[in-house]
């Protein structure tokens, strides 16, 4: 009988151990594991049912899981304790969502979740529905629907006619952006007319109004961000003095309705926001012209704010980044020096991922995209007219550069975003979409540009009204 124990296991990707406690023994097949119980508790809907019964089996040291095989429950434990396997394999991955569904493991299928892509989405769309994992289930058949072109055949060749249907009925992603405004003093009716959040109707190549900013909203310098469909503002200026604002909003898509939400215990801006398993993260910024290194992080379920790890140094309007469920930060780092970092939400720390120098360039806009991160710079000698884009691997830990210049117009490349295998970009001459493949982004089609002037904040909404 094989033995799998804690070992070097015990470590999360961000260097936290789990706290000592008391351990059992679970057997799956021919494979024993030992596991802290506060651990298995924590995490599984069924051990927490288990332990806590009163029955004789809740006071063993040895559980027996006859339904599953070692290789998924030994996935389990390794995201239970913050490691983030990328690589899995068809099989593996139907037997890891039958593990989740069995164990009743949030974070199992959330791991699961975060590893969608145009390869496995339609094997764990049709597994989560078949093992009831709604949340995996329906988080796949959105990206499905925003790849829908691409998989059209492969989705009706494969999945039942119900969940063809199902896909179909979503409304897929649409590309959304707002202008830089300064909040609406009385009387300034032109003004606020021009204060609009728009978004692009791909089908008739045109950009259309969504809503209007609420009058005291500034989106000058401030933290925008979308989680689960909804746009948050925060913070800002206004003024050539750039007075920090107190006011903070979220706009709903599903409600179309505004509503004003509590401001961040330290005023800021110029700084990334970032929406992440039901939190806010603002991460550094100004206030009183001065770069800060504090982090605060907003909980949309009480409406608070509270301090977290601070930056390793201060650093204003920080290139950042989601993906796999993790954050990632660029700071720069004289002379020459990118350096990439994580906020390790659970242990409350940014752990150092990895360094670029380059001569005369440095990363200002950083995208992710699977396993990889896309560190977008300027050209030599500061030329912002021309892009050069480097790849970081998260699995191989490797650098790679991008061949080519890339064409910045007017900024179009620092504001992109991931949808599916693409990123969009935006600029005032064109909207332009590349497919990503692996080290290489293919320019794919061009839509028309974002008719406003100035910095511009782009971000994915799903309209209820739109194609």
């Amino acid at each position: 009988m094989a033995v799998w124990g804690a070992g070097d296991q015990e470590w999360s990707s961000c260097g936290q151990m789990e706290e000592s406690g008391e351990w059992v023994t679970v057997v799956v097949g021919d494979t024993r594991f030992s596991a802290e119980k506060s651990l298995l508790v924590h995490h599984c809907g069924y051990f927490q049912a288990l332990f806590r019964s009163g029955m004789r089996e809740s006071r063993q040291n040895q559980v027996h899981l006859r339904n599953l095989c070692a290789r998924s429950f030994q996935l389990a434990l390794r995201v239970f304790r913050g490691e983030r396997p990328h690589s899995l394999d068809p099989e593996h991955i139907q037997e890891s969502i039958e593990c989740a569904a069995f164990l009743q493991a949030s974070s199992l299928t959330q791991h699961l979740t975060d590893l969608l892509d145009s390869h496995n989405c339609l094997l764990m769309f049709h597994s989560a529905d078949a093992y009831g994992l709604a949340d995996l289930s329906d988080a796949a058949a959105l990206f499905i629907r925003d790849m829908y072109q691409e998989l059209e055949a492969e989705l009706r060749e494969t999945l039942p006619p119900g969940l063809v249907s199902q896909v179909q009925s979503l409304s897929p992603s649409v590309l959304a952006a707002v202008g830089t405004h300064a909040p609406c003093g009385a009387g300034e009716h032109g003004h606020a007319a021009s204060r609009t959040l728009c978004y692009l109707d791909e089908g008739e190549d045109v950009w259309k109004v969504l809503t209007d900013l609420p009058l005291r909203a500034s989106t000058s310098m401030a933290g925008v961000a979308v989680l689960d469909n909804k746009l948050y503002v925060v913070g800002g200026v206004q003024g050539i003095q750039k007075q920090p604002m107190d006011a903070c909003f979220c706009y709903s898509v599903e409600d179309d309705v505004w509503s004003p939400i509590a401001s961040p215990t330290q005023l800021r801006y110029n700084f990334p926001l970032i929406g992440l398993d039901g939190r806010l993260v603002a991460i550094g910024g100004e206030s009183q012209n001065t770069a800060m290194s504090s982090v605060e992080t907003f909980h949309v379920g009480t409406g608070k704010w509270t301090f977290a790890a601070p930056l390793p140094r201060p650093a204003a309007g920080a290139a950042c980044a989601k993906t796999l469920g993790r954050v990632f930060v660029c700071l720069w780092k004289p002379m020459e020096t990118t350096e990439i970092y994580e906020y390790c939400s659970g242990g409350g720390e940014w752990s150092l991922v990895a360094t670029l120098i380059r001569q005369q360039s440095y990363g200002h806009c950083l995208v992710g995209h699977r396993d990889r991160l896309y560190v977008v710079r300027n050209g030599p000698s500061d030329d912002f007219l021309r892009c050069l884009l480097d790849c970081y691997s998260l699995t191989t830990g490797q650098w790679s550069a991008l061949p080519g210049h890339y064409p910045n117009s007017k900024g179009s490349l620092f504001t992109a975003v991931v949808r599916g295998d693409s990123v969009l970009t935006l600029s005032r001459s064109g909207t332009q979409e590349y497919q990503v493949q692996g080290c290489t982004w293919r320019p794919r089609g061009q839509k028309k540009g974002f008719p406003r002037s100035g910095s511009l904040w782009t971000f994915l909404l799903r309209l209820q009204s739109a194609p």
